[in-house]
Order: structure tokens, then sequence, then C-alpha cells
């Protein structure tokens, strides 16, 4: 039977700035593919018809009790490895990167899915595993395990950006949790360590992507066009910007990817430092929120569900900024919510739908 609360308690302002934020997505979007002359349908209605299926996948999530999902953790946990495992193996190829699988006539990219179930099955691992003195090294082999696999299957794709963002996901709740000093200490050691010897590992395109994001006029025209574009977009959309549609990098179809990884900076050039704070500003209301609802939780699990929420939504706007604007390696990190990609919109409005539901239940205990 349907329970009115679910109505009464609903958080519609968290709501109405997922939308807000989304449809300055899909109008910064219908700016950046105005010049675009192809016969298939614009991005931008397909953006819309992706937001369309979040928002309905939002209302399914809260009607499920987040609880449930406890029990199934470690099931969704062992199916998405399965997937990893079949993209590798059967996977569809795309500009070097076989990231894709096909099910029932959709693509899904299963690595985007992982950041959803890795937080579900850590936030029961670490529900159900407490340490007054934090986790010593020891301790941290468990939790270490369950990022660290899909983190090598990810890799292997190769998608160096969401791997890393399934690292940082994990990396913030185990911080959440509580980590010894010494373990810390020696976790931050051996992780610089790994990024000497981890050059090595690393595809010749990554590490191009890395001396470029160095150096980026070492190829101007190659490896560094990408991020030379941004930059200049960036900066010439000054205090008040261009003007919407009146980017130039944009509508003269200098800056690539500008629906995508780079749509930030077709925004910062047209509505410049003042519609960037604004931006910005709102990112960082949902972040907090989560936070809130994170401390309001009436139990463990539901806690750290939110604080894995919030996490990915933090990473995923950080890495994005930091890549449009040169302060990170250009890594395929999709800005939540705004950049164009069914399977970005999905999994963020997954997680936004877990969060609404954790603060919802907290009323119907």
């Amino acid at each position: 039977m349907f329970d009115r609360r679910l109505i009464t308690h609903f958080n519609w302002i968290y709501l109405l700035l997922i939308l807000l934020i989304s449809a300055i997505g899909i109008a910064n979007m219908f700016s950046a593919t105005s010049s675009w002359t192809t016969a298939v349908q614009p991005v931008y209605i397909k953006q819309l018809y992706w937001l369309g299926l979040g928002v309905l996948i939002v209302a399914l999530v809260c009607v499920f009790d987040y609880r449930h999902l406890e029990y199934l953790s470690f099931s969704l946990y062992g199916g998405n490895l399965l997937l990893l495992v079949l993209v590798l193996a059967i996977g569809k190829t795309s500009m070097g990167a076989t990231r894709w699988i096909s099910l029932a006539g959709f693509n899904v990219q299963p690595s985007e899915i992982m950041e959803i179930v890795i937080i579900i099955a850590l936030a029961r691992y670490l529900s159900e595993t407490e340490h007054l003195r934090g986790f010593s090294l020891r301790e941290l082999i468990i939790p270490g395990l369950i990022l660290g696999v899909p983190a090598l299957l990810i890799m292997k794709q190769p998608d160096l950006g969401t791997a890393l963002l399934v690292l940082c996901i994990g990396g913030t709740m185990a911080l959440f949790a509580g980590i010894r000093r010494s373990s810390l200490l020696f976790l931050a050691a051996s992780g610089l360590a790994a990024v000497g010897g981890g050059w090595f590992l690393l595809h010749d395109y990554q590490k191009r992507r890395i001396l470029t994001f160095l150096d980026p006029e070492r190829d101007p025209l190659g490896a560094g066009y990408h991020i030379i574009q941004s930059k200049i977009a960036v900066g010439s959309g000054g205090f008040k910007g261009l003007g919407f549609m009146k980017g130039t990098q944009s509508q003269l179809s200098f800056l690539p990817e500008r629906h995508t990884d780079f749509a930030f900076s077709v925004f910062a050039e047209e509505w410049g430092l003042a519609g960037c704070l604004l931006l910005l500003g709102l990112y960082c209301l949902i972040v907090l929120w989560g936070l809130h609802i994170a401390l309001r939780s009436n139990d463990r699990f539901g806690m750290y569900l939110a604080i894995g929420v919030s996490a990915m939504l933090f990473w995923h706007i950080v890495v994005n900024l930091g890549m449009v604007i040169g302060l990170l390696p250009v890594v395929g990190v999709p800005l939540p919510l705004f950049s164009y990609g069914g399977t970005s919109m999905i999994t963020t409005m997954t997680g936004i739908g877990i969060l609404m539901n954790v603060e919802l239940r907290r009323f119907m205990f």
C-alpha cells in the first residue's frame, strides 16, 4: 500500500536544485551544438529524454526501501564484476577503449554503474565493521580488495578516469569510517611510490595525457589541443561572459567534445565568472545537503550510502572542473547532470534517488 508520508516528507527543494542544474546543462548543450548540421536527433533532445528517465528512476528508488539494498549489496557487486569481465571479453571498442556492452539492445557502461554498486557494497561492509581506534592496515585488506578488484578491471578497459573515481569514492568512505594515523601515513607513502612505479604500467595515450597536462604547448595541435582550447574558452568569458550562443570557441568549433567532457568550458565562455560561481554554488548545495542527510540518518548503512553518493558527486565535479581549466589531466570524466551522456545521467540520478530515500526513511522508522 502506498505510504502518503513519501509525498509529505519528499524533499522537493533538493529535486528542484537537481532539475535546475540539468536544465542549465541542456540549455548549454543547445548552444554548444547549435552549429551542427545533422539529420539525427539533437543531443539536447536526447538528454531531455534521459533526464525524464532519471526523474522516474528517482521516484522508483524512493519508493523502494533503501535498507533492502544492504541484503542485495554483494549480489549487485558480484553481478557488476561479471559485467566488467564480459566487457573485456566481448565488449564494444570505440576510440581505442572497450567500455560498453550491449544488453537488451542498449549500450551499457558497467564501469559507471560500478560507482553506485561500490557505494552500496562498501556501505554494508563499513556499517557492519566498526573499529573505535580506526582501521589498521590489516583491517583495510577486505575493503581494499572490494575497491581494488573492480578498479583494476576498469583500468584494463582502459578507463583510468573512472578507475580513479571508484578509488576516490571508496577512499572517502573509508576516511569517514576512520583510519589509524599510522595506517594513513603508510598508505600515503605507498601511494606516492605507486605514482612513480605506475608510470610504466600506463598506456601510451595515458602517458601523453599526463605529459600534455604538465606542458600543453609541447603538442598544441595534437594531444594538447583540447586543454589549450578549453583554457582559451574559460579565460575569454571574463566576468560577465560573451552571452548565450555567442562564444567563439564553441560556435566556431574550436573546442572539441564541447557537449560532453568540456561542456563547462562552453558555459564559462558564455556566462563568465559570474555564471560559473552560480553553477558552482548550486553544486555545493547538493553536495553539502548530501552530507547533511548522512549526518541525520537513523542507521549506519544509510549514513555510509549518503556519504558515498555525496563523494561520488564531489569527485566528479572536482575532476571535471580541474580537467577543463588545466589543473588535472584530461581523463574523460563528465560533469554530473551537465555533460551529455545517458549512462552518466542514470548513474547520477540513481545516486540522487538513494540520497533522497535515506532522508525519507528517517521519518518512517
